[in-house]
Formats: C-alpha cells, sequence, structure tokens
C-alpha cells in the first residue's frame, strides 16, 4: 500500500509540474521581453523594421482616414514624434495640418525615421500647398537627411559630430521659394545655412501647384570636404556643392530621414492666424552605399 501511494503522489507530481511548465511557456508567449509600455506606439518599442529602401503613395489608404502612428512605423518602419492628428489621407495623398499661432512641433510635425547608417542616400517626393494656404514667414517642409547626431534646431554642427539637409520655403518680401536649410561642419552661423539659394530664381511659388523634389546626399570622409549635398526642384538645381558634414568619422554616417513640417523659427512673427495645408505624394528613398 504504502508503494502504491508513493506511486500516485509522484504521478500527481508530475502532472502538477507539467501543468506549471506548460502555463510559463504560455505567459511568455503572451508577455514577450519586449512587451509594450501602456500607451506606447509599436515603434516606441522597437519592433519595427530599420530599412535602407522603402516608398510610399497613400493610394491604398481610404480619402478622409487618419494617417496612424502604427500604420507610418508599417510603411516607414522605426519612426519617431509622428503626430496622427495631424495627418490624415486626401485623394491618394499625405496632407499635414499646420495649426494656427503655434510654431514648430506644436504646430506641425516634426518626425524622424530611423534608417540602415549609410554614406549615400537619395529620396524624391512631391509637395504642394493649399490654395488657400497663408505663407506667413515660411518654415521647413518635407522629407530630408540627418548625419550623425542630426544637428538642428539652432544646435549648430561645430563640434563635426553630425548635420541635416532639409528645405524651407520662405517668405521674402512677398516673394515666395524654397531654400536648403542645412546644418554642417563649416556653417556660418547658428542655424542653417541657405548658400543664397531659391526656387524659383525669380517670381514665387504657386499655391496648388504640384512640385517634385529629389535629395542627394553623401557623408565626407575624415576632414575632407568630399561630402555632397543635392537638392533639385522640378529637374533644376537648387544645391549641389561639395561639403564637409562631419570631422569624426564615427559620426559620418546617414542615420535617419527626417519629416520636418510646420512653420518657424521660433519667434512669434512665423506665426499664422490660419489652419494650414500641406499635402506630400510619391514618397521614395533609396541607399545607395
Amino acid at each position: 500500500m504504502q508503494i502504491k501511494t508513493n506511486a500516485h503522489h509522484y504521478a500527481m507530481l508530475l502532472l502538477f509540474l507539467s501543468v506549471a511548465t506548460l502555463s510559463c511557456k504560455k505567459q511568455d508567449i503572451q508577455h514577450p521581453i519586449t512587451e509594450e509600455k501602456p500607451g506606447a506606439t509599436p515603434n516606441e518599442v522597437g519592433l519595427n523594421a530599420i530599412n535602407s529602401t522603402f516608398s510610399e503613395n497613400w493610394d491604398s489608404y481610404a480619402h478622409g482616414s487618419q494617417y496612424t502612428s502604427g500604420q507610418a512605423a508599417a510603411d516607414f518602419g522605426n519612426i519617431s514624434g509622428w503626430n496622427a492628428g495631424r495627418s490624415m489621407i486626401s485623394n491618394g495623398s499625405l496632407r499635414v495640418t499646420l495649426e494656427p499661432n503655434a510654431l514648430s512641433g506644436a504646430g506641425g510635425i516634426v518626425s524622424n525615421i530611423d534608417v540602415s547608417d549609410g554614406s549615400a542616400y537619395e529620396l524624391d517626393f512631391t509637395i504642394r500647398f493649399h490654395s488657400q494656404f497663408d505663407w506667413s514667414r515660411g518654415g521647413k517642409v518635407g522629407f530630408g537627411f540627418a548625419i550623425g547626431e542630426g544637428n538642428a534646431g539652432g544646435d549648430p554642427a561645430w563640434d563635426g559630430n553630425g548635420g541635416t539637409l532639409r528645405l524651407m520655403w520662405y517668405n521674402n518680401n512677398g516673394r515666395i521659394y524654397f531654400h536648403p536649410y542645412v546644418y554642417h561642419r563649416d556653417q556660418a552661423g547658428q542655424y542653417g545655412d541657405n548658400f543664397g539659394k531659391s526656387y524659383p530664381s525669380s517670381g514665387s511659388l504657386v499655391k496648388g501647384q504640384t512640385y517634385q523634389v529629389h535629395m542627394y546626399i553623401k557623408s565626407n570622409t575624415g576632414s575632407s570636404t568630399n561630402g555632397r549635398a543635392q537638392i533639385l526642384i522640378d529637374g533644376n538645381t537648387l544645391l549641389d556643392i561639395p561639403i564637409r558634414w562631419t570631422t569624426n568619422d564615427a559620426q559620418r554616417l546617414i542615420k535617419q530621414v527626417t519629416f520636418h513640417t510646420f512653420r518657424g523659427g521660433s519667434q512669434d512673427y512665423w506665426k499664422s492666424s490660419t489652419v494650414g495645408y500641406i499635402y506630400y505624394d510619391n514618397l521614395s528613398v533609396h541607399k545607395i552605399s
């Protein structure tokens, strides 16, 4: 009887251990190590890809729908700073809202997309300003690139650890144009260089007209000025120069695609009292090397 009782207890113990093991495995599946924080978007837990080449034309999304953080992460990969409340699908394009009486990230979108580190990249996109858009003083628009630490926002790149290649629209006493906005090792002042370049070279941008933007960026090596910064608008050269982005080879690679769309500047005279809409389409990003 004693042997039978012990065997019974042993069988029960094995059954208990088996159930416990299965329970633990189930919990492991339900609660992985990369468990989301409360309210976190997918990109915040690092579950999205870091891409080197991607494209999006927003044709697959329903007109009038919000473009969510999750959708942006699925389309672009690991992305930060997306503002779904200011982005909407409009007839197969991405519409970004600029809020009235607000500047920088408080009034638009300041978002960055992690990409595979590279020494040369190119991108293309189209941009259109709404027919009733208030030009105000100007602002940052569209997609661009960040090298190394991605200096921007009044943090000059003089330490040689990073830079950015971006685009602005600007209102110069009633003449409205695009100009480059570039942070690099040899920039002249605290804020980004425009190199005295504008598109169009005379006259103004036209509301409701679609413009095709192409950007090419190449890292420099060491302290050499053998990098490149190129921006074409509708096939016309806005900027195409040799450049020294960095002097620290540990920070010489392109690390992010930027998407910055907002009014400003930081001073109040950059503001507008109206809501503004800017439309983007046919984005293509390509790593060359």
